[in-house]
């Protein structure tokens, strides 16, 4: 049920920060910052963590192992959710999760590094899910716009500090911090959320949900199967061309059952919603990886001062999602579509940079630009989500959103990968990969019509 403090004074201002509600915002945003933190935090230690337990021929295991389980999580967690509702999830995920930092935090070899990887995915991507639907049970609905607004910005805290905090934790102390560091704000997270998880009433309308095995094996499958992609795009060769085949054998059928019907074709209402996560997330966050890679490789920038446009976008999203908070009864499929709009904006700028035309400083408005689009688009996305969503469909339609936005920004990634190992130079094939970007930005433009919600 929705709480409701005060009537419609409560819903509007600082509804969000209301004495009935503040434990649980806080409480959310800490989970998100937690996920933001670790992801932020580990990909800065990885060097060293590879050096010191297997070498640099493991590398891509850990990010791999993660994805491949945060599928799952995704997957099996919506249906969990909407079977048996988020209390137990909401709990064990982030539970879950803190075994993993202990796992991880405490390995002396790359197997055990890897279970704790393992259990960190999972973990993330229930708790992920549960959010949402935490959401749905506890804000109203003119509150959502403000709480998607605060779960955004939960991220540019952990872009700005994340790195250079692991990087002088592992240089000082050692990589088994960058985990075990984050255990004390998972207990904290839990005991914030848990008041309003224990007020939460279970589901109106029971699926087969976590039950149904053919969901458990869908997930299993979409978990594998981006991890195999992923491989696959990363080894250019015999071996990766079977495992990528395979990948798509065991993934197609795996969507077609976790994903809601005309999610390819973008039909009007949670299909559209869904197809318009997958865009964005591949338009955005594909090049947030390459970025750095641009600046560095073409225009001969340091490391340090390649992560300026980054820092810039992130703030420009946090920005743009307070705005999108303070508005919330605009059409949210118009600011879809605007933020499409902005991002493609953003990377038509930042491609006469990707081939060395235009000095390297231009990326810093051009991505910024981008940051300002993403911060009002993925908040309509999470917005509209809900919307089109019956209480007893939260959980698996926010899992299908979440996925689409792993399986979008994993194949993207990849692709821009494979392109570096086909056309050798970086000014040769970011390019490429930023005009295959624009089309997923100007399809989302197209797209945002679709996502109306009906009077």
């Amino acid at each position: 049920m929705v709480e409701t403090v005060g009537g419609r004074a409560a819903e509007d201002g600082y509804g969000v920060w209301a004495a009935g509600r503040a434990p649980t915002t806080v409480g959310i945003i800490l989970l998100i910052s937690l996920i933001a933190f670790e992801s932020m935090g580990v990909g800065t230690a990885m060097p060293q963590i590879v050096a010191d337990l297997g070498g640099v021929a493991y590398y891509a295991w850990p990010f791999v192992v993660f994805l491949a389980a945060a599928v799952f999580g995704t997957a099996f967690g919506g249906r969990w959710c909407d079977a048996r509702g988020p209390r137990v999830p909401l709990v064990a995920a982030p539970a879950l999760f803190g075994i993993g930092l202990l796992v991880a935090g405490s390995a002396e070899s790359m197997t055990a590094l890897l279970v704790g990887r393992v259990l960190q995915g999972l973990g993330a991507g229930v708790q992920g899910v549960a959010v949402y639907v935490l959401v749905a049970g506890v804000y109203p609905t003119r509150l959502r716009p403000a709480v998607f607004g605060l779960m955004s910005s939960a991220w540019v805290m952990p872009s700005l500090v994340g790195p250079p905090l692991a990087g002088v934790v592992t240089e000082r102390f050692s990589w088994h911090w960058v985990f075990l560091g984050l255990l004390p704000v998972v207990g904290l997270a839990v005991l914030l959320v848990l008041p309003a998880v224990r007020r939460l009433g279970p589901p109106t309308r029971r699926g087969d949900g976590a039950g149904g095995a053919r969901t458990v094996l869908a997930a299993a499958g979409a978990g594998a199967g981006v991890a195999g992609l992923s491989w696959a795009l990363e080894n250019l060769d015999v071996r990766g061309a079977v495992v990528g085949a395979t990948a798509v054998v065991v993934l197609v059928p795996s969507l077609r059952r976790l994903l809601p019907g005309g999610t390819v074709t973008a039909r009007r209402g949670i299909a559209a919603v869904v197809a318009a996560r997958g865009l964005v997330a591949g338009a955005f966050l594909t090049m947030v990886s390459f970025l750095p890679l641009i600046l560095t490789a073409t225009h001969g920038w340091s490391l340090s001062a390649a992560g300026v446009p980054l820092i810039v976008a992130s703030l420009g999203w946090s920005a743009a999602a307070a705005w999108q908070a303070r508005h919330p009864d605009r059409d949210r499929s118009a600011l879809l579509r605007g933020g499409f709009a902005t991002i493609a904006a953003g990377q038509l700028g930042l491609l006469p940079v990707a081939a060395g035309w235009l000095p390297g400083w231009v990326a810093i408005a051009a991505w910024g630009l981008a940051g300002l689009g993403m911060g009002v688009a993925f908040s309509a996305v999470a917005y509209l989500t809900l919307a089109h969503s019956a209480p007893a469909d939260v959980g698996a339609h926010s899992s299908a959103a979440q996925l689409l936005d792993q399986l979008a920004t994993a194949s993207f990634v990849g692709l821009g990968g494979a392109l570096i190992v086909l056309l050798v130079s970086p000014a040769l094939a970011m390019p490429v990969l930023l005009v295959v970007l624009l089309v997923l930005a100007l399809t989302g433009v197209v797209t945002a019509g679709r996502t109306r919600v009906p009077a």
